[in-house]
C-alpha cells in the first residue's frame, strides 16, 4: 500500500510539472536570455571599433551614434571624443563638431589630435583666428606636427598674411615632402605677395610631382577635401589650369 502511495505521487508530481514545464522553461530562458543579452553589451572600445566600421562604409549616422556611445560610457577617453567630433565634421556638423572636440580640448589642453581636429573644423568653418591659435598651440606642442603647419598655411593665405603662409607651408612640406597640398598654397601665397616667376615654378614642379591636379575634376574635389576654400580652390584652378 505505501509502495503504491508513493508511486501515486510520483505519478501525480510528474503530472503537475508536465502542465507547469512550458511556463518554467519559459521563464529559465528569460533568465538565460537577460543573463547573455547583459553579459554582451558592447564595451566602450567595441563601439568604437564598430563606429570606425560603419564610417569607413560611409554610413556617417551609424558611425556618429556609435561614437556617442562610446562616449557615454568612457567620457574620459579622449580618443573617443575626437572619433566622434571627426565623424561630425565629415557628416557636415561643424557645430556639433566643434562642440565635441572643445569638450575634449577642455579635458586635455595639450592633446596635440583634438588641437588638429578642432583647428580644421575652425578653418572649415571660416573661424580663421581660433583656426590659426588652435594650430599654432598645436605646432608649438609637437614642432613636427604636419597638419599644423598646414593648415596655418591655409589659415595665414585666408587672411591675407602671405609671408607667414609660405613659412608654414614651406615648413608643412619639409615634413612630408610627398604632400603636393602645402606646395599648392605655397605657389598661391607666392602668386599673391607678387612673387610670380617663384609661384610659376613652383607649380610646375608640383605638377610633375602630382600631375593628377591636371585634371579640372580631380582638383576641385581633391583640394575640397584637403580644407582649401572656394576661393582657394578657384585661384588655384586658374593657376594651373589657365596660366
Amino acid at each position: 500500500m505505501k509502495m503504491s502511495h508513493g508511486f501515486s505521487s510520483c505519478k501525480l508530481l510528474f503530472s503537475s510539472l508536465g502542465r507547469s514545464l512550458p511556463s518554467l522553461l519559459g521563464a529559465a530562458l528569460g533568465m538565460l536570455g537577460s543573463a547573455i543579452a547583459s553579459s554582451a553589451t558592447p564595451s566602450a572600445s567595441e563601439y568604437r571599433a564598430l563606429g570606425l566600421q560603419y564610417r569607413q562604409q560611409g554610413q556617417l549616422p551609424e558611425a556618429i551614434a556609435a561614437f556617442e556611445q562610446a562616449v557615454a560610457l568612457e567620457p574620459e577617453n579622449l580618443d573617443g571624443r575626437v572619433l566622434l567630433g571627426w565623424t561630425q565634421h565629415l557628416a557636415g556638423q561643424e557645430v556639433a563638431a566643434a562642440e565635441t572636440l572643445r569638450a575634449a580640448w577642455l579635458r586635455q589642453p595639450g592633446a596635440v589630435p583634438v588641437l588638429n581636429a578642432l583647428g580644421i573644423v575652425y578653418l572649415v568653418q571660416g573661424e580663421l583666428r581660433s583656426a590659426v591659435w588652435t594650430h599654432t598651440w598645436a605646432a608649438c606642442l609637437a614642432p613636427d606636427n604636419e597638419i599644423a603647419w598646414y593648415n596655418l598655411a591655409l589659415a595665414f593665405h585666408r587672411v591675407g598674411t602671405h609671408d607667414l603662409a609660405i613659412a608654414a607651408a614651406e615648413r608643412a612640406a619639409a615634413l612630408e615632402p610627398t604632400n603636393p597640398h602645402p606646395r599648392w598654397i605655397q605657389a598661391l601665397a607666392l602668386w599673391d605677395r607678387g612673387d610670380r616667376p617663384a609661384a610659376q615654378a613652383l607649380i610646375q614642379e608640383t605638377l610633375d610631382l602630382a600631375p593628377q591636379f591636371g585634371d579640372r575634376a580631380f582638383l576641385q574635389e581633391d583640394l575640397q577635401a584637403a580644407a582649401f576654400s572656394p576661393e582657394q580652390i578657384q585661384a588655384l584652378d586658374r593657376l594651373i589650369l589657365s596660366p
